[in-house]
């Protein structure tokens, strides 16, 4: 009996087989198994590994008032809430939430997603028409390309962090129209931040929008509780839309909307990715709650991580690293070379270094990096060690000249 013919979507998946040749290498650096809790440090593979590639910025995800939090809020509530926040999904848990992260980043009224994703899929097409306008920095997170990619709007990208490119572009548009300039303040993979007092300036001459993603900014920029990129900058009333996620300084998972209070009905009523998904799980609120008052009761811990900060990018630096333009936690180590990029990530593995590779074809061959990333409970002694190994590997690979070379 003949065998049946396979389908034209099957022919295609088994075409694609570029992470089995990785693995045949020993080179795959993805889907790696982690057997703790995330910390500083964590297990793979039986052994201990230096965590630097974790967007746990304040390392909260182990602190016991919030663990305890989630305990609680599963004794109360259950594990889930089995309906969509439109429906039977509404807790009073998830009210208070949404007033305390409104109150914390300075806007009237707020919305909580289950996910950060689904914030920027169900907020950005529903603020916009078919013949309105989005406008985006060409390094925006995928969310946000994805949220514009379900909207009927003219989607217009702009050069990155370049105000003279998106004034160029505002300039195409028609006055009259809706003008959604969305935008991440700091950048995730790049670790800028984003010049959004020329942005709002250039709102409010062109009657734009603005909508910031803080997704890696709350908890780490915005005065001494992190705030996000409208208090950094005091413009805080002038940003229309704040964004943020929980799965980075919050230590859970969810997201938000915060903005005026008719901005929020219109899309608690028309965001449909909020409508038709279910609600943030009571023990994932529970823990943003006690993570928002960990926060408040220590500051130190944001005091810390700039310190670390400052310090793990000068040191890299020193070291002969490519770290672009970052001014953040996130220090991205550019390689510039695909290759190069898969094997300094696995010996360093090796090494006992976690880190997170970027490569092609995410970005160009000759912008591949290395994503570095610090907590505020990484110590000195640590980011030392750590050094220590991305520069050894460096050389060993011709990442970065030998140290008599880099410092003639």
């Amino acid at each position: 009996m003949e065998s049946q013919k396979k389908n034209l979507l099957v022919q295609f998946t088994e075409r694609y087989d570029l992470p089995q040749q990785l693995q045949q290498k020993g080179l795959y650096p993805f889907f790696r198994v982690i057997e703790s809790d995330q910390d500083t440090e964590v297990i793979i593979g039986g052994r201990k590994v230096l965590m630097f590639g974790s967007n746990s910025y304040l390392g909260l995800t182990n602190h016991p008032r919030i663990k305890q939090a989630a305990k609680a809020a599963i004794d109360k509530y259950g594990t889930g809430c089995a309906g969509s926040r439109f429906l039977n999904g509404t807790l009073d848990l998830h009210l208070d939430l949404e007033a305390r992260l409104a109150a914390f980043v300075g806007k009237e009224d707020a919305l909580v997603y289950s996910t950060g994703f689904q914030v920027n899929i169900g907020v950005i097409p529903t603020m916009v028409g078919r013949n309105d306008y989005i406008l985006l920095d060409e390094l925006d997170h995928a969310s946000i390309i994805e949220g514009s990619r379900l909207a009927f709007s003219k989607v217009i990208k702009y050069d990155h962090n370049d105000m003279n490119s998106l004034e160029k572009m505002l300039q195409r548009c028609d006055r009259d129209r809706i003008k959604l300039i969305v935008v991440d303040s700091v950048f995730s993979m790049d670790g800028d931040i984003a010049d959004l007092p020329s942005i709002v300036r250039l709102a409010q001459q062109y009657d734009a929008t603005v909508m910031v993603d803080d997704a890696h900014a709350l908890g780490v920029i915005g005065g001494p509780y992190g705030k996000g990129s409208a208090a950094h900058f005091g413009l805080t009333d002038q940003v229309d839309l704040i964004m943020g996620t929980f799965s980075k300084s919050l230590a859970s998972i969810g997201g938000f909307i915060a903005s005026d209070k008719a901005t929020i009905n219109y899309l608690k009523h028309n965001s449909r990715s909020l409508i038709f998904s279910a609600s943030i799980a009571p023990p994932a609120a529970a823990s943003v709650l006690a993570a928002l008052d960990v926060i408040h009761d220590e500051p130190e811990r944001i005091t810390h991580l700039w310190e670390i900060t400052r310090y793990t990018i000068a040191a890299l630096r020193e070291a002969g690293f490519d770290l672009g333009n970052t001014q953040t936690p996130i220090i991205p180590i550019f390689i510039r070379d695909n290759e190069k990029t898969f094997l300094f990530t696995r010996q360093l593995l090796d090494e006992g270094i976690f880190v997170n590779p970027v490569l092609a074809p995410a970005v160009a061959n000759d912008a591949t990096l290395i994503r570095f990333s610090l907590m505020a409970t990484h110590t000195f002694e640590q980011v030392n060690r750590a050094i220590d190994t991305l520069s050894r590997v460096a050389r060993e690979l011709e990442i970065i000249k030998p140290q008599h070379e880099c410092c003639r």
